[in-house]
């Protein structure tokens, strides 16, 4: 395995930087990286339903779309974030365990009594941590995750939108109240970049054949082409913007579906799909698959059968996302 060394905290370039691991890399691969203040926003995710863009602009607070779907999060200085990159995609695709037991167990050695949750978070004493994402790229499986460690919790909560669906589910009132820093359970304190170089040489030592691997300069310039071309753009990070009649929200065991629907005349015209659910595929298959259906449960049944549900909605069965739908 690669370890690859990543000073780097513009939250564009770090996600350049693992499609280009991905692209140029025959070997599973593993990083440690920190952003400036950024928001992630989930592959399949409506910007304007999960994010506070005022405040965001306001405090210069980036907004980065990944190519892993899942929810949003905040990351600033205080989060470090973990990268796998697996060449064995046949198998890992939402093998969320799999990935994070690394980290489970680097902080288990430390005495703290972190532990899976949910379908894709990591808690202590159960208040979140870390968030992880998946997706599959080519013959390979990115999995990365973030570490709350000393993040600023007052400034998440406000640059988040608290979203009723997902908070009553938890039985909290804020976001806020919901996450916790790694820090607060540390026995013995470190500062950030000792926990960051204290997790590296864990998760290094438990992986036979682990090398090094430092990107020369042009290299660089290489990722910094990607994250000009693709991640810094506008269209990418706000995506579509639906004209829409009939608007509905679900919450899944597989995540969140919100369906934006143009409907004239009993047909749908225009569809918008958007969530934190898992996807392999690209999601306007589906939209396209809904386009000059009739809008009834019968007619949407009959044009979801034509593609593969679990390719496109991860653990949401055909049944629910047409309850979804209507």
């Amino acid at each position: 395995m690669l370890f690859i060394e990543n000073p780097n905290t513009d939250p564009y370039q770090n996600h350049a930087l693992e499609e280009w691991l991905m692209d140029h890399f025959e070997e599973d691969c593993f990083m440690l990286w920190r952003n400036g203040k950024a928001i992630l926003l989930g592959k399949n995710q409506n910007v304007y339903s999960e994010i506070n863009i005022p405040f965001a602009q306001e405090q210069g607070i980036k907004i980065v779309r990944r190519i892993t779907g899942g929810g949003t999060v905040f990351t600033d200085t205080g989060n470090i974030m973990f990268t796998f990159i697996s060449c064995d995609s046949k198998h890992d695709f939402a093998n969320f365990r799999k990935f994070t037991a690394p980290i489970l167990r680097a902080l288990h050695d430390l005495g703290i009594q972190a532990e899976f949750s949910g379908r894709n978070d990591l808690t202590i004493g159960g208040k979140k941590f870390s968030g992880n994402a998946q997706c599959r790229y080519g013959n390979k499986i990115l999995h990365h995750g973030t570490l709350m460690y000393q993040a600023d919790t007052t400034e998440l909560g406000r640059a988040l939108k608290a979203r009723e669906i997902k908070l009553r589910d938890k039985g909290v009132s804020s976001i806020k109240s919901r996450v916790t820093n790694i820090a607060e359970y540390m026995k013995f304190p470190m500062d950030i970049e000792e926990f960051r170089s204290y997790l590296f040489n864990n998760v290094m030592k438990s992986i036979d054949g682990s090398s090094l691997y430092r990107l020369s300069s042009e290299e660089w310039d290489e990722v910094s082409a990607i994250a000009k071309q693709k991640y810094r753009q506008p269209a990418w990070i706000y995506g579509k913007s639906p004209q829409y009649n009939i608007y509905r929200e679900t919450k899944f065991a597989g995540g969140i579906v919100e369906a934006y629907f143009d409907v004239s005349e009993s047909r749908i015209r225009q569809a918008g799909i958007f969530g934190d659910f898992f996807s392999n595929g690209e999601i306007s298959d589906v939209e396209q698959v809904l386009k000059d259906v009739s809008y009834d449960p019968a007619a949407l049944r009959g044009a979801l059968q034509k593609i593969t549900i679990q390719e496109y909605f991860r653990n949401i069965s055909l049944d629910e996302l047409v309850s979804a739908f209507i």
